[in-house]
């Protein structure tokens, strides 16, 4: 056997082998991405450097120099007590050991290593060597980090939101709950988390909510139902609902389900819509639903061809009760009048308020017949009296009514003619009710035409006069009349006291057409004297607002003068209202008496105020009001009062007039009562000058011609 040879095979193949174990090494440790540190344990312990490899050397940014040096010397301070520590542990534990680092380099780099120490142990079972290999997972950090904050914002997005979001299964079972569903709902979170959404659902909504839930797992995002969830307290609150699908790997795992509660804002909403078709004093409906309503009723009638009535209803001398006892007093009476209109709203009867003492009814499904037998039991609510302050007060209403199709076939025609009648029962003394006429129709289509043709009235010689005997009843003879203006306009005709009067005190006209009543009244008596009539006298209604103008007492003292009459042919009506401010009514009246004119009150008893008044004020004349004379025969308390009256002028020495006799029983009752005149039509309506002189004037000249002989 040849040894030689055999020797020398073994060594070449031994020097194979090391080439192999050096090409082994060199893509171990050379050419391994990550870094590869072999350390020697030394007394202390301290540890130094016996090799490196490219990666340790250029991730770390190490020279070869630190090859022989020890930890300390190499590396940073805090960074070198750090990573000594952990290979002190190793020596501890004399095992394996995983810890994650960092490292910092002074050109701002930062480095995340995961490290795994190896120990090396010597025969005497002793930790000589440490091979430490420390991956760079800088970029697997990075990234991790980067999901972690997203989650994190995605996170604080959910769990801040102001509204409810609940994370579900496709089933339905509730997963998450954010703080603001928990708040919102009022359950505890585990009340809420594996109970299903639909538990919470109000059941009129739950179809349309399943609904949703199954189009929004086919992958849609829906925002458009708004329902009813139940709190925790049996509250339904109402949620505006958004649902999104959860997709994770292109697969939807599950639903997100956002509810913003509405339920203030539809509250909102519902008390603005309220405010928008309701009376803010009354709470009845108003002018716009009226409109609305009657625009509804008036298309489906076209096909179904029923009727329906609209009345209008106005308050009987209101705005005289609201400027004597105050606008919250009138508000009051106001609401107490609306309390019982209110009492016949049903379905098929609607009542409104169109501001101020105006309101009207709808009756729908109804005729003619049946209507009146409604109004009667709207003219029975005012029967009885309305009480303020533990004070009573009576109130009548004018009511106007038109019905549908026959006097109008759409809802403003329908407003105004009823409008129209109500005003025409006004013109004949109000406290009745008429249906619309065709022949009732005014030129005039609104108020602001009315006012235009006003306001030209006295330049166009519009205007006139007209007189009303107030008759003696001791000797049946009339020496004084009330005059009363009338409006004959060359395009409408003759146009309502009750319509222009209450126009003209709103715009201010009612002080140039009040200076004209004054001067044509006085130019009147001139004329009349100038005929030999002189022991006559002369009633002029003075408004409120005239009799505030602080030139009236001078105007009346040029007028007397310029047409040379006796003040005492000329006597100044006004209302109780006047004299609510004592203060300015007093000083103004002394001054017309001072001129030699008559005062006198109208509408006495009607207006509420003190009756102290007449200790100190200088009045002449009581003149009944004639809502006391229509009942005296038929009602106990207004013949009552009516008497009181009488009795307590007569006491007081004042002249007593009674408006609005219509017939001989009630001047039977007024003589017997001792009142001293009468005004109404049983004896006359109102007439011109020329009429008067033939009816009264001259009858009274010839009787008192006959007394002289």
């Amino acid at each position: 056997m040849d040894f030689k040879s055999e020797s020398n095979k073994e060594l070449a193949l031994d020097t194979v082998n090391r080439k192999i174990q050096k090409i082994i090494f060199d893509i171990i440790f050379q050419h391994l991405q990550d870094m590869v540190y072999v350390m020697k344990v030394e007394e202390g312990p301290t540890f130094r450097y016996l090799f490196v490899n490219e990666s340790g050397l250029s991730k770390a940014n190490l020279s070869i120099d630190v090859i022989g040096k020890t930890m300390s010397e190499v590396l940073p301070y805090e960074f070198g007590v750090n990573l000594h520590n952990n290979y002190q542990k190793l020596l501890e534990k004399k095992e394996i050991i995983f810890f994650d680092d960092v490292f910092y380099f002074e050109d701002g780099r930062k480095i995340y290593g995961e490290t795994i120490l190896t120990p090396i142990f010597n025969e005497e079972k002793r930790i000589s060597y440490v091979v430490a290999v420390t991956r760079d997972i800088t970029a697997w950090i990075i990234e991790k980090n980067k999901i972690i904050e997203s989650e994190q914002r995605f996170r604080s997005i959910v769990d801040n939101n102001l509204d409810a979001i609940f994370m579900l299964s496709l089933k339905g079972k509730i997963l998450e709950a954010n703080p603001a569903a928990i708040k919102m709902t009022g359950y505890k979170e585990h009340q809420l988390i594996n109970k299903s959404i639909y538990e919470f659902i109000n059941d009129r909504d739950l179809v349309e909510f399943k609904s949703q839930l199954v189009k929004t797992s086919t992958g849609h995002s829906l925002e458009s139902l708004d329902c009813k969830i139940i709190h925790n307290n049996g509250q339904l609150l109402i949620v505006h609902i958004k649902t999104v699908p959860i997709v994770i790997h292109g697969e939807i795992s599950g639903i997100y389900v956002m509810c913003k509660d509405v339920s203030e804002q539809t509250k909102n909403i519902e008390t603005i819509k309220f405010m928008a078709f309701h009376d803010q004093l009354t709470g009845l409906l108003n002018r716009r639903a009226l409109l609305e309503q009657l625009n509804n009723l008036i298309n489906s009638s076209k096909t179904t061809k029923k009727e329906f009535a609209l009345i209008s209803i106005d308050l009987d001398r209101f705005k005289f009760l609201n400027d004597t006892l105050g606008q919250l007093a009138g508000d009051e009476i106001l609401k107490r009048v609306s309390e019982r209109l209110a009492q016949f709203q049903n379905e098929n009867c609607f009542v409104y308020r169109q501001g101020g003492d105006e309101f009207n009814i709808l009756l729908v499904n109804i005729n003619r017949e049946l209507t009146v037998k409604f109004v009667k039991k709207v003219f029975a609510q005012f029967v009885h009296s309305f009480y303020y302050n533990s004070q009573e007060y009576y109130i009548s209403p004018s009511i106007g009514i038109s019905m549908y199709p026959n006097d109008g076939k759409d809802a403003e025609m329908l407003i105004k003619n009823a409008d129209e009648a109500m005003f025409r029962v006004k013109e004949k003394g109000k406290a009745h009710y008429q249906f619309y006429r065709s022949d009732m129709n005014s030129v005039f289509t609104n108020i602001v035409t009315l006012e235009t043709h006003l306001r030209k009235a006295i330049d166009r010689n519009e205007l006139h006069l007209v007189f009303q005997p107030q008759i003696d009843l001791s000797t049946g003879h009339s020496a004084s009349f009330e005059a009363l203006l009338r409006w004959n306009n060359i395009e409408a005709g003759s146009i309502s006291p009750n319509v222009f009067i209450p126009l003209a005190e709103d715009t201010g006209l009612i002080i140039p057409i009040g200076n004209w009543v004054i001067e044509r009244t006085c130019e009147q008596i001139q004329q009349w004297n100038q005929q030999g009539y002189n022991n006559i006298r002369v009633a002029i209604n003075i408004s409120a607002i005239q009799f505030q103008q602080h030139n009236l007492v001078d105007f009346i003292r040029s007028m007397v003068k310029k047409y040379n009459i006796h003040a005492s042919s000329l006597e100044i009506e006004i209302t109780e209202g006047v004299m609510q401010d004592t203060n300015e009514t007093i000083p103004i009246l002394k001054k017309l008496k001072q001129l030699g004119l008559t005062i006198s009150v109208d509408d006495f008893g009607t207006g509420y105020s003190s009756l102290n008044y007449l200790k100190y004020l200088p009045i002449d004349v009581l003149k009944i009001d004639r809502t006391f004379i229509r009942d005296i025969l038929v009602d106990k308390r207004a013949a009552a009062i009516t008497s009181t009256i009488i009795h307590l002028g007569n006491s007081l020495g004042l002249e007593v007039i009674a408006e609005g006799v219509e017939n001989s029983s009630q001047a039977e009752f007024l003589k017997n009562a001792n009142c001293h005149k009468i005004q109404g039509y049983f004896y006359s309506k109102p007439i011109p000058a020329k009429e008067l002189e033939e009816k009264f004037l001259k009858r009274n000249l010839f009787n008192e011609k006959n007394r002289k002989k």
